[in-house]
């Protein structure tokens, strides 16, 4: 079983995971993160209640083990101020 390792960042009130948006496009689940997520430069933060279950489902049904390393302040995350997420959907081709 392969490992990723992702850090879980949390404040007194919520918690995201921080991954590579790359990362998500190629598990095939970029354009199915909901808003509730945030996004900076390359990274997307996504967001525990439903975003992270997505990422650990996919992830599991590929033999992909998650290991989550915690990050904790007690003042409102910096997270909270990033954009939110959204991915640009794929260009199709018609012919």
């Amino acid at each position: 079983m392969q490992n990723l390792s992702l850090f879980y960042f949390t404040d007194p009130g919520h918690g995201w995971v921080g991954v590579k948006i790359q990362l998500l496009k190629t598990l095939g689940i970029a354009d199915k993160i909901s808003h509730y997520s945030y996004m900076r430069g390359a990274s997307a933060y996504l967001e525990e209640d439903c975003d992270l279950g997505l990422l650990y489902a996919t992830c599991d049904a590929l033999g992909i083990n998650i290991d989550l390393k915690p990050k904790h302040t007690n003042n409102r995350s910096p997270i909270r101020s990033y954009a939110t997420y959204r991915v640009q959907a794929p260009i199709v081709w018609r012919t």
